[in-house]
Order: C-alpha cells, then structure tokens, then sequence
C-alpha cells in the first residue's frame, strides 16, 4: 500500500511539473524566435509605446519566457520608448520586467549619431552591448536567422 501511495504521489507531481512548464507546449506553441520591431513615435502617452510592450508580455505569457528569445530593435522614432521610459516611472518598470524575462532592446547607432543622442544619458538603461551599427540591417538579420517578425 505504501508504494501505491508513493507512486500516485509521483504521479501526482510530475502532472504538475508538467501544468507549469508544459503551457505553452500543451497550446502547440513550441519554441519561438521573434524580432518586434518599434520605428514609430509613442503619440500621446506614450499609447503606443505601451501597447507594444504590453504586445510583448502577452506573447511571453501565452508561450512562458523558456521558450522565446525575443528582441526589440528600435530606430528612429522608435528610441523615444527607452527616452520616455526615461523619466516615466511605469514605462521604466515595463522596460524592466521585459528584460528580467531575457527580451533584449536593440538601438540603431545610426540613430544615435543622427540625432546626437547619447544614450547612457537620454535613454533607459542601454548598455554599449546593446547598440546594432543599423536598426533595419539588424532585422534583415535576425529574419534570416529565423526570426519571426512583428511591429506592433
């Protein structure tokens, strides 16, 4: 009797591993690659910038982070996300949690130099890892890659 109680409890644990991490298999999604792609102002409040971030969690809820690599590129317009985030305490937080579920946030360089925008300065937390040569060579590349590409 005891070893039918141990094997009903084991039973009963790996349903449940399998609940938690096998979601995102259990809708069909499997592993996804994914480019989102922001080149367009945020209007006002930041609306769109928001509804693209909230795109990108919603995608990451549906699928579980431990089965995407996502990846932001922003040019042109697009950087006003990471400068809004700057000085807007709930875009910051968004930009955070992203991060925190491995979504990397990729800036053109030919923005930066175009605009004169130094971003240690005027955006949120971009690093010197962070910053592609061009925004729009960077999802020519990812898409050859594999990656699925969206703009929000």
């Amino acid at each position: 009797m005891t070893h039918f109680i141990r094997l009903i409890a084991i039973l009963g644990l790996a349903l449940t591993a399998f609940a938690m991490t096998g979601a995102a298999q259990a809708e069909g999604y499997g592993k996804q690659k994914v480019v989102y792609h922001i080149n367009y102002d945020g209007g006002e409040g930041n609306k769109a910038y928001k509804g693209a971030m909230r795109n990108i969690q919603n995608h990451i809820n549906a699928v579980g982070a431990e089965n995407m690599e996502i990846k932001v590129v922003m040019h042109g317009n697009g950087l006003g996300l990471l400068a809004a985030a700057n000085g807007d305490d709930t875009m910051k937080t968004t930009v955070a949690s992203l991060k925190g579920q491995n979504v990397a946030f990729h800036v053109c360089n030919n923005t930066l130099q175009g605009r004169n925008i130094d971003y240690s300065n005027d955006l949120y937390d971009v690093w010197e890892d962070d910053i592609v040569p061009s925004g729009v060579a960077e999802l020519s590349k990812l898409q050859q890659q594999g990656f699925t590409y969206i703009k929000p």
